[in-house]
């Protein structure tokens, strides 16, 4: 807090965000958020192509603004899914009651989402597609013209696309930047949150944006049951953190491109007998193979827990046996203190190495 104070007053603090936080009365904001922060996020987030009052939502976090977007359009139809894929978007599914398809995605197709898969699983009453754009777990982002004809063939079967985009403006180079699916598809749903992009886990403020009136109104009226108001703090957080926004994303991708590069030498040079990836493009964290005689990433996670060493294995991914990358693990790189992780992990690799290469030629 005292760093985000000190980024909005070298702001000049044109809107006087920190007289509001400190003299914000104690009374429910209206339901889907206050007007002023639903309009910094059409600005930042959507270039003002976004109504803030008719097409943006503001909730108490990512999590639950997922789960009611699901709520709303899961149940009485089918939906699809894609594995490995962080358990809100893939889990989330279970709330219909007409089935749910579970597509995977394959380290060997850069762990992307493959079309013509997609449209085998589509069936008549198939009403929603969840998405995960970065990618969770591989930090991988799809192609502009992949996303496109994703939303072309729900499009053609009028499904609504709800798409984490929880680690978009974390892009690695210029250019590759999606459009927010938003912005891309008329019955699109995006959802994002303070947590990734800026650091503000803590200010618990998310966001559902869609263009669709009807789908908006579906939204609301699943929000009410669920989370009348968020608390006016955090909106006001919020409201600094997207007023210098620039300059926190700024500070954020010299962390990630300076841990990335620390995390290619481990992976690629070093030590590429136990270890590989599919280089991230996006976001802060990484699908990596570990190639250990006879460990899984479950057993490896197990043993880097004992020694204060923190991964997510392959079955945090998938609600079924994780075929194919049982030896999977995320490592997450959006941190200052990974560096001292990434020093831990070197030294359990050095002390362990001879003994697997004995397990290799036995």
């Amino acid at each position: 807090m005292p760093e985000l104070l000190d980024k909005v007053k070298a702001s000049g603090d044109p809107d006087n965000l920190i007289d509001m936080f400190n003299n914000h009365e104690l009374v429910y904001v209206p339901n889907g958020g206050s007007l002023d922060l639903r309009n910094d996020i059409s600005r930042v987030i959507y270039d003002d192509k976004l109504s803030p009052m008719e097409n943006i939502l503001v909730f108490p976090g990512g999590q639950i603004a997922i789960q009611t977007a699901v709520m709303a359009f899961a149940p009485n139809c089918h939906s699809i899914v894609f594995t490995p894929g962080y358990q809100s978007t893939v889990q989330c599914g279970m709330y219909g009651n007409q089935g749910i398809t579970e597509i995977p995605r394959r380290p060997e197709n850069n762990w992307q989402v493959e079309p013509q898969k997609l449209r085998d699983a589509i069936q008549s009453n198939t009403k929603l597609v969840i998405l995960n754009e970065p990618h969770n777990p591989s930090g991988i982002l799809m192609s502009p013209t992949l996303q496109k004809e994703i939303i072309d063939i729900c499009r053609e079967h009028s499904i609504i696309i709800l798409c984490d985009e929880i680690y978009r403006l974390l892009e690695h180079e210029d250019g590759l930047r999606l459009p927010a699916i938003a912005n891309a598809y008329e019955r699109g749903i995006s959802m994002v949150a303070m947590s990734k992009p800026w650091g503000g886990c803590g200010i618990t403020i998310g966001w559902l944006a869609c263009q669709d009136k009807e789908i908006v109104q579906r939204l609301v009226d699943r929000q009410y049951f669920g989370c009348v108001a968020c608390s006016r703090a955090s909106e006001i957080q919020a409201r600094m953190v997207l007023k210098v926004s620039d300059r926190i994303l700024q500070e954020r991708m010299e962390i990630i491109l300076n841990n990335k590069a620390k995390l290619i030498n481990f992976i690629e040079n070093k030590y590429s007998e136990w270890f590989e990836w599919k280089r991230p493009n996006s976001g802060a964290i990484a699908f990596v193979k570990c190639k250990l005689p006879g460990v899984s990433s479950e057993e490896l996670g197990n043993q880097l827990a004992a020694i204060g060493i923190s991964i997510k294995p392959a079955y945090v991914f998938s609600t079924s046996p994780c075929k194919g990358v049982e030896c999977y693990f995320r490592i997450g790189f959006g941190e200052r203190k990974m560096l001292l992780a990434l020093e831990a992990l070197e030294e359990f690799v050095k002390a362990n190495e001879a003994g697997w290469r004995l397990l290799q030629s036995a």
